[in-house]
C-alpha cells in the first residue's frame, strides 16, 4: 500500500535552502557541520554503504553506537538509498543483540569501536556479512570510507529510489521488558507528520537548537526532537550521554542557545539536585519535554516554582512517538496530564469489551493516525493483537480524561495490580511518596498476599542525608489514599534499576 506522496530528502534541501545554516554540533568531537557539509558527508555515507557492502533499498544496515552525528548521517544516508535503519541499543547483553539481528537481517552492522568486540561476536552468531568501525570523527573505516568515496552521486546510486511516506525508513525494537523485543517499523510518513506536530506543538524552527542526550537508538532520542529540528531546519546539539552536571551547564549556557530538550524523569530529578540548579538562568529555553514515563507531580511543581514549565509529554515507540503533550500555558494548571493528542490524531479510551468508556472513567487508551506504525516486523500474530479491526492500535496503557477533554495517563496495564477486589494503579501511589522531603525515586509493585490477593510494596530511594523510615511512608499514604491503596511494605534501596532511557524496570524488583 502506498500513499502516492514522495518522501523527500530533508537534508539535501536545506542544504540547498541554506546551506551555511548549522545542521549539527558533536559535542564529544567538537565537529560541527553546516547543512551543505552534512549533506555531503551523507551523500559520501550512501556511497559508502553501496559500493562496500552492496547496501540498496528494502536492506538493514544495523548501527549500534553511543550518541554520534555519525549516527544521524547513517540514517539519512539509509534514506537515499531506501534502506532501512535499524539503530541497536548499546545496553543489551550479546544474545539479546543476537536475537534482533537474526530477526531483521542487517546487511552490515556499522558499530563504535568501544563495541568491537560484542559487535564482531554478535554478527558472527547471528550470521551478519559485514562490520564496520565509527569512532566520532576519528580514524574508522567509516571515515576512510567517507574519505575514498567520490563527491558526487554515481552507480550503484545514481538512480536514486523514488520512495513514498508509507515506505519503511527505520525499524526500531521495543525495550523487551516484558518478552522478546518486537521491531516497530517506522515509516516515513510517521516521522514526516512527528515532525511537523512537533514543530507546532513545541515550536520548532530553523532557529531552534535542539539537546539530544537521550540515546539514539530509542524513539525519544531520534524522533524527539532530533529528528524534528531537521526537518525545521534547526541544530541538534548532539550529547554523547547524559551527565546531570553537564547537563545543567550546557542548558544555562546563552552562548550554546540552546531552545529545546526532551528527558524522562530520571533526567529532571538528578538535575534538580545538581549544585547551582536553584540559580540557574533557563529562561532562554523554549521548551523542556519530559516523557517516557509518568511524571512525578511534585517534580513538575518544583521547576514550576523556579519558572520552569515542564511539559508532560506520552508517546510509545509505535505511535511515532508523540501521542499527548500538555501546552506550556496548561503545564502548570494541568499538572499530572499528559496533554492533547497533536492534529491528525485520535484518541479513545476503551474498556476490555473496546467499548468507549464515560469521561473520568479509566480504560485503555486507542490511537489511531498517521504517525502510528502500520506494524511489527515478522510479528503477524502481535499485528493481529496489537490493532482493531478498523485500525485502532492498544497502546496497553490506562487513561482517563477529565471534563476539559485533557488526557491523563494512569499506568500501564500491566503494571495495576488487583487488592482486595479494587484496582491499584501504581503511579498514583508513587506520586503521593513523592510528596516527602527526602524521596528522590520510589517505584511501586504489587506482590501477592494471602488475604487481599496482592498489596503494594514500594522501594524508595533517599536523597542524600534523608531521614525517612517505613512507618512515616506509610503514615503519610494513609493520610492521602485510600486504605487499600497503601503499600503494606517499603524498602529502601540505593538505586532503582532503569534502562538506557531511564525507565524504572520494575519487573526487577523483587515480587517474594
Amino acid at each position: 500500500m502506498t500513499s502516492g506522496i514522495p518522501a523527500e530528502d530533508w537534508i539535501a534541501y536545506h542544504a540547498r535552502f541554506a546551506p551555511r545554516s548549522e545542521a549539527a554540533y558533536d559535542l564529544a568531537s567538537g565537529r560541527r557541520f553546516t547543512y551543505a557539509q552534512f549533506d555531503e558527508r551523507i551523500t559520501r555515507g550512501a556511497l559508502w554503504l553501496a559500493h562496500a557492502f552492496g547496501i540498496g533499498q528494502g536492506d538493514r544496515v544495523a548501527v549500534l553506537s553511543m550518541n554520534d552525528t555519525d549516527v544521524f548521517e547513517l540514517q539519512f544516508a539509509c534514506r537515499r538509498l531506501g534502506a532501512i535503519f535499524l539503530p541497536l541499543n548499546w545496553r543489551l547483553a550479546a544474545p539479546e543483540l543476537e536475537f534482533i539481528c537474526k530477526d531483521a537481517g542487517p546487511v552490515v552492522l556499522i558499530h563504535g569501536q568501544e563495541f568491537a568486540d560484542v559487535a564482531l561476536q554478535v554478527a558472527k552468531l547471528a550470521g551478519v556479512a559485514h562490520t564496520a568501525d565509527i569512532a566520532n570523527g576519528k580514524a574508522s573505516a567509516y571515515e576512510a570510507g567517507l574519505a575514498a568515496a567520490r563527491g558526487t552521486i554515481d552507480p550503484p546510486v545514481r538512480e536514486l529510489p523514488a520512495l513514498d511516506l508509507a515506505d519503511i525508513w527505520t525499524i526500531m525494537y521495543t525495550s523487551g521488558t516484558t518478552g522478546r523485543p518486537k521491531g516497530a517499523q517506522i515509516t516515513y510518513q510517521m516521522c514526516i507528520f512527528n515532525a511537523i506536530q512537533s514543530a507546532v506543538m513545541v515550536g520548532l524552527t530553523a532557529q531552534s537548537r535542539n539537546l539530544v542526550f537521550l540515546p539514539t537508538f530509542h524513539t525519544g532520542g531520534l524522533n524527539v526532537y532530533a529528528n524534528p529540528t531537521f526537518h525545521t531546519g534547526g541544530c541538534n546539539v548532539v550529547m554523547r550521554s547524559f551527565d546531570p552536571a553537564r547537563f545543567l551547564r550546557l542548558l544555562s549556557d546563552k552562548a550554546l542557545g540552546l531552545s529545546h530538550a526532551l528527558g524522562v524523569p530520571t533526567n529532571f530529578l538528578m538535575l534538580a539536585q545538581e549544585p547551582g540548579f536553584a540559580d540557574a538562568d533557563l529562561s532562554h529555553i523554549v521548551s523542556l519535554g519530559i516523557g517516557g514515563a509518568a511524571a512525578p507531580l511534585a517534580l513538575i511543581e518544583e521547576y514550576g516554582r523556579k519558572g520552569i514549565k515542564l511539559q508532560q509529554c506520552w508517546g510509545m515507540t509505535e505511535t511515532g512517538p508523540i501521542g499527548l503533550l500538555l501546552s506550556g500555558d496548561m503545564a502548570l494548571s494541568k499538572v499530572g496530564s499528559s496533554g492533547l493528542p497533536p492534529l491528525y490524531v485520535r484518541l479513545k479510551i476503551c474498556d476490555p469489551d473496546g467499548n468507549e468508556v464515560k469521561r473520568g472513567e479509566t480504560g485503555e487508551l486507542m490511537i489511531k493516525g498517521p504517525t502510528v506504525t502500520p506494524g511489527y516486523w515478522n510479528r503477524p500474530e502481535a499485528n493481529k493483537t496489537s490493532f482493531t479491526q478498523d485500525g485502532w492500535f492498544h497502546t496497553g496503557d490506562a487513561a482517563r480524561q477529565d471534563d476539559d477533554g485533557y488526557y491523563y495517563i494512569v499506568d500501564r496495564w500491566k503494571d495495576m495490580f488487583i487488592s482486595g477486589g479494587e484496582n491499584v494503579y501504581p503511579v498514583e501511589v508513587e506520586n503521593v511518596i513523592y510528596q516527602l522531603d527526602g524521596v528522590l525515586e520510589n517505584a511501586v509493585v504489587g506482590v501477592p498476599h494471602e488475604k487481599w490477593g496482592e498489596v503494594g510494596r514500594a522501594f524508595v530511594v533517599l536523597k542524600n542525608g534523608a531521614n525517612l523510615d517505613e512507618a512515616a511512608v506509610i503514615e503519610h499514604c494513609g493520610s492521602q489514599l485510600a486504605r487499600y491503596k497503601v503499600p503494606k511494605e517499603v524498602r529502601f534501596i540505593g538505586e532503582l534499576p532503569h534502562n538506557a532511557t531511564g525507565k524504572v524496570l520494575k519487573h526487577q524488583l523483587p515480587r517474594t
